[in-house]
């Protein structure tokens, strides 16, 4: 019908993000919600890790559209070498460029 506008659910967008430990640590995840997830890991409440590494600090994020593709980038974060993910965590983002 014309002039009727759709009631669809906005898009879920799905985070993967570093956060930088209190002990120089780095932690690697993916969310539905990051400042509430930042929020449960300064809280001790986000990961069993962080929990006794905290505050935590965001170092870096990437955005999905997709929870699947979110996840699989955040295996491949989790597979770089500390010195690697400093190196991601330093680079410019495609939108600063």
């Amino acid at each position: 019908m014309p002039g009727k506008k759709s009631k669809r659910a906005p898009q879920k967008v799905w985070t993967v993000y570093i956060v930088r430990c209190a002990d120089g640590s780095f932690y690697t995840g993916y969310t539905g919600d990051l400042e509430k997830r930042l929020d449960a890991h300064n809280r001790g409440k986000g990961a069993k890790y962080t929990a006794g590494r905290r505050p935590v600090e965001l170092v870096h994020h990437e955005t999905f559209k997709d929870r699947f593709e979110a996840m699989k980038r955040e295996y491949r974060i989790k597979c770089l070498t500390k010195s690697q993910k400093q190196a991601l965590i330093t680079a410019p983002h495609p939108s600063e460029m």
